[in-house]
């Protein structure tokens, strides 16, 4: 069960350059254990329920949107906005806010960012918590766009409906484009499309149902696909090389990995093989759970994963028992 709903205690934005200004919150105990985390993508933005996964008494969490996400401005900008930079954002934010060493939290694109920080930054890092892990390489592309379509027939099908026939064996490269592009109805036409496309792969029985976005959604929705587009036509800026080296890296620090046995979002193989790679660390599969870190199985181990960490400061422990 999620935490009581709670407000930040403290917010504002960091210039960061090129234009950049990132929104950050804190929000629990000013004075509990200080644990980051990182949401997903790229493009998406914190909500208030990712505050509910941490224990108001006992942590300092902090909270923020990444470049040209959320609240950050300017929104749905791709200039100077790749993996580097974002990996010496967060270093700056933790510098910015006189913390000397946190929790790193983080989900799908966020677990990838968190992995690429703690590498460089070990003696700032207590610990890692990963999530829906993503690898950023051209296996999980084709899985996402082609792969799953074995399990999700109709929902991939839809989303092939807006992409023209010659370009479906490169859907990346046309969603930058059409991105990049003036045409705001194709725009729209792809941010429904695809808006339902993760929908469809993410959900599960007992989710909420996906709404039509009301008039105030639009511009944060047409943000978000454009900066996702602009990172998955290039890989991310780094490959499933790249992201595994720097799994192996973290080697001596506590590290917890959760995900779905059902994800279809981010392969399961992605979780299996991080832990391969990483000797010591500590790998639960969210029995039946997708890609949605809110399922009750996800939940469950999340939650205990941050309070094995906030009690013991590692998780060796943990999970006390598997299903």
């Amino acid at each position: 069960m999620l935490h009581s709903p709670i407000e930040p205690y403290d917010n504002g934005w960091l210039e960061v350059g090129h234009g950049h200004r990132l929104y950050y919150e804190q929000c629990g105990n000013p004075d509990g254990q200080v644990a980051l985390y990182l949401h997903g993508g790229p493009g998406s933005g914190c909500s208030p329920r990712q505050r509910r996964f941490f224990d108001p008494q006992r942590h300092r969490v902090v909270l923020f949107d990444q470049r040209g996400c959320g609240r950050s401005t300017p929104a749905g900008d791709v200039a100077n906005n790749h993996t580097d930079a974002l990996v010496q954002d967060i270093e700056a934010l933790r510098r910015h806010l006189g913390i000397s060493r946190w929790l790193v939290f983080g989900g799908s694109w966020g677990a990838t960012l968190a992995v690429l920080w703690a590498t460089r930054h070990r003696d700032a890092c207590t610990g890692v918590i990963l999530r829906g892990l993503f690898l950023a390489g051209r296996a999980d592309l084709e899985w996402f766009f082609h792969g799953v379509s074995a399990l999700a027939p109709q929902a991939n099908s839809a989303l092939m409906q807006v992409i023209p026939a010659r370009w479906r064996d490169r859907v990346e490269t046309w969603l930058d484009r059409s991105f990049s592009g003036a045409d705001p109805a194709r725009i729209d036409r792809v941010v429904l499309a695809w808006r339902a496309y993760e929908h469809a792969l993410g959900s599960w029985p007992g989710s909420a149902a996906l709404a039509a976005p009301s008039d105030d959604e639009w511009p944060a929705l047409r943000a978000r696909y454009r900066v996702q587009s602009h990172y998955l036509a290039r890989r991310c800026f780094l490959g499933e090389a790249k992201v595994l080296d720097a799994i192996a890296r973290l080697h001596g620090l506590p590290v917890a990995i959760v995900h779905g046995s059902q994800d279809l979002v981010c392969r399961p193989q992605n979780a299996w093989r991080a832990h391969q790679t990483l000797r010591g660390s500590r790998l639960a599969w969210a029995q039946g759970a997708g890609h949605d870190p809110f399922h009750p199985a996800s939940l469950q181990l999340l939650m205990t994963a941050l309070a094995a960490h906030e009690r013991d400061g590692h998780f060796n422990a943990w999970p006390a028992a598997l299903p």
